[in-house]
């Protein structure tokens, strides 16, 4: 599809992923106003922080992890699997089992180790199995609505946790991070919407630039779970192959992965995310890394975020990410909601 013809778009994307990721600032905003609310009784200091999620649940996990490393002086763990690491065992442990469905059983799983470690515990869902348990068990439970996929509750996974981790003393009020973080996102929607032309909107250049590419997504520091963002956003909206790497791990492997097959450098195309709050040795490796790979043949681009903070370049950069990745299934003319595979695979699952 042309993507100048932004009023066609609806005829592909048959259930409004566009919308979702217009409110994506509303959705922040909405999230970490609820949270301020939500039941936090009986909750004692903790010694760690247990995130049991998945998919979409789980990178709001990532993504406070990553903003709070130089705040939090209790670890924050995400844990993407069933039951729970050896390490969460009593009151000392506190387990947010987090599901949009409420019916993710690697989450469910956690949930009852939890129970019987116990754990402290927080539940995040909309409902499903897991607000059962959670009022079966009287653990406190923070419900949200959101009708829609998972990965377009981004907003409600980080912004509850933030309000959850504020309100137990574990960080400073981030309140006006939040909203300039939010302003900014809506500052960037001017330029990258849908209405914007290709010639003036950076986000639809860029998906140009991906068309029968494979594409590795390039970050560092506190920006790395938003390249593992950009990632799963491009499988599941685009259903493109996507992966991605952390700086400077990368350049101690992956740098030297790039030979062969001889004439795979054809297809890569490696995206960089870069953020003036990262660490100054990470920038240059970036820059560095990124020349390499073009000298090789490989295409490249490079993505700034923009922002005062931490949290306001993660947002940015995560925003113009989720609409690259709906450009990107525009022009492959895919509707970017369903995930058969995904959703076969769960079925046989729990056949």
């Amino acid at each position: 599809m042309d993507l100048n013809e932004h009023q066609h778009f609806a005829q592909i994307d048959r259930e409004d992923m566009l919308g979702h990721i217009m409110g994506l600032p509303l959705q922040l905003e909405k999230a970490w106003h609820l949270g301020k609310k939500q039941p936090l009784t009986g909750i004692q200091p903790v010694e760690r922080i247990i995130l049991a999620g998945m998919g979409g649940s789980a990178i709001g996990g990532d993504l406070l992890a990553s903003y709070a490393a130089d705040q939090l002086e209790v670890p924050l763990i995400v844990h993407r699997d069933y039951d729970l690491p050896a390490c969460a065992s009593g009151a000392g442990t506190l387990v947010v089992a987090s599901s949009h469905s409420g019916n993710t059983e690697e989450v469910l799983s956690a949930f009852e180790r939890a129970l019987k470690n116990k754990c402290q515990l927080i539940a995040m869902c909309t409902g499903g199995k897991l607000e059962a348990l959670a009022r079966e068990h009287h653990v406190p439970l923070w419900k949200f609505e959101h009708h829609g996929q998972p990965r377009a509750a981004v907003g409600y996974s980080f912004g509850l946790l933030l309000a959850l981790l504020t309100r137990l003393g574990l960080l400073p009020d981030p309140e006006g991070e939040v909203q300039a973080a939010i302003k900014g996102m809506r500052a960037l929607q001017e330029k990258i919407d849908a209405p914007i032309p290709v010639l003036k909107n950076p986000a639809k250049r860029l998906a140009g630039q991906l068309i029968g590419r494979h594409i590795t997504v390039f970050s560092s520091g506190f920006m790395s779970p938003v390249a593992r963002r950009w990632k799963t956003q491009l499988n599941e909206v685009a259903k493109a192959f996507a992966s991605f790497e952390y700086l400077p791990e990368a350049d101690h492997n992956t740098l030297t992965g790039i030979w062969n097959p001889p004439g795979s450098e054809t297809r890569e195309f490696c995206l960089f995310l870069l953020a003036g709050e990262d660490h100054p040795r990470n920038l240059l490796r970036l820059e560095k890394t990124k020349r390499i790979l073009m000298l090789e043949g490989i295409g490249t681009d490079l993505f700034t975020a923009v922002g005062e903070t931490r949290l306001e370049q993660m947002w940015n950069a995560l925003l113009f990410g989720d609409y690259l990745a709906f450009y990107l299934a525009m022009i492959y003319d895919t509707d970017p909601t369903p995930i058969p595979p995904i959703a076969t695979l769960k079925e046989e699952m729990s056949a």
